[in-house]
C-alpha cells in the first residue's frame, strides 16, 4: 500500500506499507488546520523553555529527524503528549486504536477507545497538523483482553484488564506498528517515568503525582519495550497537563478522564460476562470458614474477595467474602480478620530490577515494597523463591487480596520509586491460613517426636 499523508513539510511516502488493511487512514484537510496560538506564539520565556526541551526523548539527532508515534486515546493526557512533542519539533504521527464499539459506550462519560474518543483524537491531530491513523484492533482486543477478563472471573479471580491491554495490545501490537511506521519511539500519556540507566537501557519509575501514578498497570512492560517507549508526562501533575492543553488550545482540554473498565458500558461487568459466556452464573453455596452452608448464591461472578454487601445472608456479625472456590461453586465468607493476607504466590513474574531475578534472590529473600491494588500505597514485603515459584510475604498483611490481581514491586515506599517488576497473584494465604498451617506443622513435629 503506497499511501501518502500531508504535513507542513509537504507530501512524502508513508511508512505504513506493511500494515495493509490494519491501518485505516483518517481523512484530513489538504492544508493543515491552525495549530492554535499556544504553538505559533512561542515567544520569550516560553520559546526558551521549548528550546531547552529539545532532544527530551534522549534520541540521537535533531528532533525533526526523529519520527515519534503517539498513542492518542482521545483524552487530554495523550493529546498533550502529542502537542508537546510537536512543539519540540519531532516528526509526530498520531495513532488511535479502535478497540470496541458498544454503541452506548461511545456516548457514556468515562468510556475510552470508542467512537467519540476516535473523533476527539482526530480533531486534536487536525488542530496540530499531524498525520493520524486509526487501527482496527477490535478482534485482537476481544481475544486478548475481553475474553480473558470473562474467563478469569468465572475461574474465581479478580482480573486487571488494563494490564492485559498494555501487555498484549499497546506495548506489543501497537509497538510493532510504530516500528513499521519508521518511528524511533512510541510515546504515551501514561503517568509514569522512564529514565536511562548509567550502564544502558531504561528503568521505570513511579510518577511525580502519587494520585495519578499508573506504574501498577505497567509492571509487565519488558526491558526491550522500555527502550522504545517514552512517557513525557511522568513528571507532570494532572493540573499542569490540563493547563498545557489550554495553552495549546486543544479541544479536549476539559474532557473528563476515563473511568472504570473501558469496555463495560453500563459499569455492570457481570452483564458482559454472561453475554460472552452463557451459563457462567451457576448457583452454588455460601459457606463459612468451617464449610457450614449459610445460604445460596446466583453465581460466583457476582462476588469478589473483600465484599461485604449483597451477600444475601443473615448473620450475627459482619461477614466478608474471604475466597471463591470456583470448582465447587462456593463463596467462602468469614470475619474481617480472615481477610488479612500474609503470603502470596505469583505467576508470570516480570523482573525490571538490575540483573536477573535469580541474581536479586541469590542471597535469600529481598526486601521490597509491593502494591496489590492500584489505589493502595506500597507496603513492606519480602520477595523470595518458593518450591513452585516466586513468593511474597507481606510484613503487615493486606486485606482483600484476590487471585488474578497484580502484585507490583518497588524499591521504596514513597516518592518516584523504581519499579522492580511484578506478577499476577496465583494464590493468597490469609493470616488464618498461615497460622493454621504453622500449627499443623508444629503438631505433626510433636507427634513425630513422641514416636
Amino acid at each position: 500500500m503506497n499511501a501518502t499523508y500531508s504535513n507542513e513539510r509537504g507530501t512524502r511516502p508513508d511508512c505504513a506499507a506493511g500494515i495493509r488493511t490494519l491501518v485505516i487512514k483518517v481523512d484530513r484537510p489538504a492544508a493543515p488546520a491552525p495549530v492554535g496560538p499556544a504553538i505559533i506564539c512561542l515567544e520569550g520565556a516560553r520559546l526558551n523553555a521549548v528550546a531547552a526541551m529539545l532532544n527530551s526523548l534522549d534520541l540521537d539527532g535533531r528532533p525533526q529527524d526523529n519520527r515519534i508515534v503517539v498513542a492518542m486515546s482521545g483524552g487530554v493526557d495523550s493529546s498533550v503528549t502529542a502537542a508537546l512533542l510537536k512543539a519540540e519539533g519531532y516528526d509526530v504521527v498520531g495513532v488511535t486504536l479502535q478497540l470496541y464499539d458498544h454503541g452506548e459506550a461511545t456516548h457514556r462519560r468515562g468510556s475510552c477507545c470508542a467512537g467519540q474518543d476516535i473523533h476527539d483524537a482526530r480533531l486534536v491531530a487536525e488542530r496540530m497538523g499531524i498525520p493520524h491513523y486509526v487501527l482496527d484492533y477490535e478482534s485482537r482486543f476481544k481475544e486478548a483482553v475481553i475474553d480473558r477478563f470473562a474467563e478469569s472471573y468465572v475461574a474465581g479471580e479478580t482480573p486487571v484488564p488494563c494490564v492485559e491491554c498494555n501487555q498484549a495490545i499497546k506495548f506489543r501490537d501497537l509497538l510493532d506498528t510504530a516500528r513499521e511506521l519508521g518511528a524511533r519511539a512510541l510515546a504515551t500519556g501514561h503517568y509514569v517515568a522512564s529514565r536511562r540507566l548509567p550502564g544502558g537501557g531504561a528503568a521505570l519509575f513511579r510518577a511525580r503525582e502519587e494520585e495519578r501514578d499508573q506504574s501498577y498497570f505497567l509492571f509487565a512492560t519488558t526491558r526491550e519495550q522500555l527502550d522504545f517507549l517514552r512517557f513525557p508526562l511522568g513528571d507532570n501533575t494532572k493540573a499542569e497537563t490540563r493547563e498545557l492543553a489550554r495553552r495549546f488550545d486543544l479541544p479536549v482540554a476539559d474532557k473528563h478522564d476515563s473511568q472504570d473498565i473501558c469496555f463495560v458500558p453500563t459499569g455492570r461487568y457481570t452483564e458482559v460476562i454472561e453475554r460472552l459466556l452463557p451459563g457462567a452464573a451457576e448457583p452454588g453455596d455460601i459457606v463459612d470458614l468451617c464449610g457450614r452452608v449459610l445460604g445460596r448464591h446466583g453465581g460466583i461472578i457476582h462476588f469478589t474477595v473483600g465484599q461485604r454487601r449483597g451477600l444475601g445472608i443473615a448473620a450475627g456479625e459482619p461477614l466478608y467474602v474471604v475466597r471463591l472456590d470456583a470448582a465447587a461453586r462456593r463463596v467462602v465468607v468469614g470475619p474481617r480478620e480472615a481477610l488479612a493476607t500474609r503470603r502470596m504466590r505469583l505467576r508470570d513474574v516480570n523482573w525490571l530490577g538490575d540483573g536477573t531475578i535469580d541474581d536479586a534472590l541469590a542471597a535469600g529473600r529481598l526486601d521490597v515494597f509491593v502494591k496489590v491494588r492500584s489505589t493502595r500505597p506500597p507496603q513492606p514485603a519480602w520477595l523470595a523463591r518458593g518450591p513452585d515459584g516466586i513468593v511474597v510475604d507481606l510484613v503487615d498483611g493486606e486485606e482483600g487480596v484476590a487471585p488474578g490481581q497484580a502484585c507490583v514491586f518497588y524499591d521504596a515506599a514513597e516518592g518516584q520509586a523504581r519499579v522492580l517488576g511484578g506478577g499476577f497473584i496465583k494464590s493468597a494465604a490469609s493470616t488464618v491460613d498461615v497460622v493454621a498451617a504453622r500449627d499443623a506443622r508444629v503438631d505433626s513435629a510433636a507427634t513425630a517426636a513422641r514416636g
